[in-house]
C-alpha cells in the first residue's frame, strides 16, 4: 500500500463530504513556508484542515519538521498513516491532531480508512505563519483595499506580512487568507485545486 492508494481513497471521502459545498475547496500539495514543505491535501472552508499521508512505504524522518510547520498554520490536521508507522506516529503528533489508520484488504486490494483519533482545533495557530500563505502581490492588494498600502511596494515580503498582522485583527485576517486561497486563479506553486459545489 503506497501513498497513491491512500490518497485516492482519502480524496474520494473528502469529495463525498464536501462535493456539494460551494464554500469549500480542496487543494493538493499546498506549499507552506514558501516551499519548505508541502502538505498532501488541504480542505479550505471556515477553517484550514490539512491532511498528511504516511503510507507503510514512507518514512517518518520528515514528520517532526512537518508537525512544527503544519501546527503553526492549520486549524486542524489529520495524519493518515499505515499500520507500520501508526504506533510511532501517534506518539509523535500533538494530541489535537487527528489520526486515521489506512489498511488494505489483500484479497480485494481495497483500502479502508478508520479513525484512531479525531482532530480538534489547534490551540495555537501562528498568524504570522498563516499570512505567509499569501503571495506578495496578494498581500499588497489586501493592504490597498483597507487604505494601508502607502510605501509597501518597496518593503520586503516579511515587512509586508508584518504590516498586515499589525493592521488587521487576527481572526479577520485568517478569514481573508482563506478567502484569497479559494479565489486564487493562478496556482504557480503547482497545487491542484478542486472547487466544490459544482
Amino acid at each position: 500500500m503506497n501513498d497513491l492508494d491512500i490518497r485516492k481513497v482519502l480524496k474520494s471521502e473528502l469529495l463525498d463530504k464536501y462535493g456539494n459545498d460551494s464554500e469549500t475547496m480542496i487543494l493538493e500539495e499546498l506549499g507552506l513556508k514558501h516551499g519548505r514543505t508541502r502538505i498532501d491535501l488541504v480542505v479550505i472552508n471556515d477553517r484550514l484542515h490539512g491532511y498528511e499521508i504516511k503510507s507503510d512505504r514512507d518514512s517518518l524522518k520528515r514528520l517532526t519538521e512537518q508537525i512544527n510547520i503544519y501546527s503553526s498554520i492549520m486549524d486542524r490536521v489529520t495524519l493518515v498513516v499505515g499500520y507500520r508507522h501508526a504506533y510511532n506516529a501517534l506518539k509523535m503528533v500533538p494530541e489535537w491532531w487527528g489520526v486515521r489508520l489506512a489498511e488494505k484488504d489483500e484479497e480485494s486490494g481495497t483500502v479502508f480508512l478508520s479513525d484512531a483519533r479525531l482532530p480538534t482545533d489547534n490551540p495555537r495557530v501562528d498568524i504570522n505563519a498563516i499570512v505567509s500563505l499569501l503571495w506578495r502581490d496578494e498581500a499588497i492588494d489586501i493592504l490597498k483595499e483597507i487604505g494601508e498600502s502607502k510605501g509597501v511596494r518597496s518593503k520586503t515580503r516579511t515587512e509586508i506580512y508584518n504590516h498586515l498582522v499589525q493592521v488587521i485583527e487576527p481572526r479577520h485576517l485568517c478569514a481573508i487568507v482563506r478567502h484569497q486561497l479559494k479565489s486564487r486563479k493562478d496556482w504557480r506553486s503547482g497545487a491542484q485545486r478542486r472547487s466544490c459545489g459544482g
